[in-house]
């Protein structure tokens, strides 16, 4: 087993803990309800596939970036989903049956708009609905939706499991940052002293703030959820 192996399972491994452990403190019945929100769809569809993406197009254009930069921060702005949004959610004291719903709808539409997007706004790409759509729902959505299984049909199990599963993700998550440096740092070094860095930084502040400060009449965990 090389280094790259050991890595993807290490990504595996990180995401699917995080994401169980978002589910495993949901309530399946305040998700759904949370997704027949049409503010949350709106505010999704928004932030997610019309600012974000266009917000990264206008950075393509003002700054001197690469066409592998440009093209990465262009695909950055149409996944806005990752699997460390549960951790982080917690830590800001979000609402994380907003966040289990948000989840499940921003999953679906990666799926159904980025295949669409992508190509329209990179030239000479074309992406695979399939290819996108496997890791997504097996990574993303399955896990969320086991953890969220469990904690609504058997409460006591998750109750017991989710120190656990919560802290395999957090030790994980260490070891993949650590990986990320081994294999990549000296490829993120090089990258500085170009736009690359700074173009990313600025999607992500000010895509942020935007949807904190602008939240449409939701609430402060809500804003918070939304602007992770």
């Amino acid at each position: 087993m090389n280094i790259e192996t050991i890595f993807n399972l290490c990504v595996v491994i990180f995401t699917a803990a995080q994401l169980m452990s978002g589910g495993l403190e949901a309530n399946i019945k305040q998700a759904f309800e949370s997704m027949k929100s049409m503010r949350m769809v709106l505010l999704m569809l928004l932030w997610g596939w019309v600012v974000g993406p266009a917000l990264a197009y206008l950075l393509t254009i003002v700054l001197p970036l690469s066409e592998g930069a440009a093209a990465g921060l262009l695909l950055v702005s149409l996944a806005p989903i990752a699997p460390f949004v549960p951790l982080a959610v917690t830590k800001a004291r979000g609402d994380m049956v907003f966040t289990s719903g948000y989840i499940i709808l921003a999953t679906i539409a990666t799926v159904v708009l980025m295949p669409i997007m992508a190509p329209l706004i990179i030239k000479g790409l074309t992406v695979s609905t399939l290819a996108l759509a496997k890791p997504l729902f097996t990574l993303v959505l399955f896990p969320l939706l086991l953890g969220i299984a469990i904690k609504t049909y058997l409460p006591k199990v998750a109750v017991k499991i989710f120190p656990w599963v919560k802290k395999i993700g957090g030790i994980f998550l260490l070891i993949t940052l650590g990986l990320v440096i081994y294999l990549y740092g000296k490829d993120m070094l090089n990258t500085v002293g170009s736009f690359a860095p700074g173009a990313i930084v600025i999607l992500l502040v000010v895509l942020g703030i935007l949807s904190y400060k602008i939240g449409f009449g939701l609430q402060q965990n809500q804003r918070s959820s939304m602007s992770i």
